[in-house]
C-alpha cells in the first residue's frame, strides 16, 4: 500500500488510517479537505497498516507506530504553516498519542470513531478471550474475521464491501481479518493514551457515531472529559456505523472538520 499526498496549501493535514487498514478508508475526506485548500498527507505505516503478504509476526510495537506518525508530522511541519492531525478508529488514538507528546505544535485535531474500548454491539461475545490468547502460542494462529455490517450502515456499500471480501484478503475498510498481535498492540497504545490524555493541548473535534458497532460513545466521552485541551467540540452522528468518513455522513464528517480546522488554523498572512 502506497502512502497518498494531496498538495495544496500552506496549511496541512495528517491523516492517519485505522489498525491493519489503508489510506484508501480516509480518502474521501482527504479529497474534501484538499478542495478546501488544506495539503494532506495519509502515510501508510508498516508493521501497523495493511500490506498483502503480511502475517502476524509481521506487526511492530505501537512505538514504532507513534515513531513513524511523529517523523511523518515533523516532515509537514517542516515544509507547512501549520499542521492538523487526524484518525479514524486506532488512527484517532495515534492522533492523540502524539499531541501528547507533540503540545502546541499540532494545530487541530480530528477525532474520528476513537476506540478506547472494544465494546461496540458487532463485538463477537468471545472477545474477552482475547487476553488469554495474548499470551498463548496460538496467538499467531488466531484472526479475528471482521464481518457484516463491516463498520457500514450504508446497506449498498456493505453489500460491495462483503463482496470485495469474499475473493481477496482486503478491502476499502480494511483488511479481512485481524490477528491478536495486532489487536494487543493496539490495546497497549490505548493504555498509554488513557494516562496522557491530560498533556493534549491542540484543540479537539469528537465526532463518534451513536450505534458505532466497534466502540460505543463511551470512548469519545472519555476523550472528551479527560483531554487537556480547552477547545473541545463534540459531534454525536446518528446515521452511521463506525466507518464514518465513508459511511451515510461522511459529507456531514468532511465539512465538520473542515470547518473546525478552519477556525483553529488561520492563513499565514502573505
Amino acid at each position: 500500500m502506497e502512502p497518498i499526498t494531496l498538495t495544496g496549501g500552506e496549511r496541512a493535514v495528517l491523516l492517519i488510517h485505522g489498525l491493519q487498514s489503508s489510506p484508501a478508508e480516509l480518502q474521501p475526506l482527504a479529497k474534501r479537505l484538499h478542495q478546501a485548500g488544506y495539503t494532506v498527507h495519509l502515510p501508510h505505516i508498516r508493521g501497523y497498516g495493511f500490506e498483502h503478504g503480511d502475517d502476524p509476526r509481521s506487526v511492530t510495537h505501537w512505538q514504532d507506530w507513534h515513531s513513524k506518525v511523529l517523523a511523518e508530522f515533523h516532515t509537514l511541519k517542516q515544509r507547512h504553516h501549520s499542521v492538523a492531525v487526524g484518525g479514524l478508529c486506532i488512527g484517532a488514538v495515534l492522533s492523540l498519542s502524539i499531541a501528547a507528546e507533540l503540545g502546541d505544535e499540532v494545530a487541530a485535531l480530528s477525532l474520528l470513531s476513537t476506540t478506547l474500548w472494544y465494546d461496540g454491539w458487532s463485538m463477537p461475545w468471545y472477545r474477552f478471550m482475547r487476553y488469554v490468547g495474548y499470551y498463548s502460542p496460538a496467538r499467531y494462529l488466531y484472526k479475528w474475521r471482521e464481518r457484516e455490517p463491516f463498520g457500514l450502515k450504508n446497506a449498498q456499500l456493505r453489500k460491495w464491501i462483503a463482496r470485495e471480501m469474499s475473493h481477496s484478503d482486503a478491502s476499502m475498510v480494511g483488511a479481512s481479518t485481524l490477528n491478536l498481535p495486532a489487536i494487543q498492540e493496539a490495546e497497549r497504545l490505548i493504555k498509554s493514551v488513557k494516562t496522557s490524555l491530560h498533556r493534549i493541548s491542540a484543540p479537539a473535534l469528537i465526532i463518534h457515531a451513536e450505534e458505532d458497532d466497534v466502540a460505543t460513545p463511551r470512548s469519545a466521552r472519555h476523550v472528551a472529559a479527560h483531554i487537556g485541551s480547552t477547545k473541545v467540540e463534540s459531534i454525536l452522528l446518528h446515521d452511521s456505523y463506525h466507518m464514518i468518513t465513508i459511511d451515510n455522513e461522511r459529507e456531514r464528517v468532511a465539512a465538520e472538520t473542515i470547518r473546525f480546522f478552519n477556525s483553529a488554523m488561520p492563513e499565514a498572512s502573505s
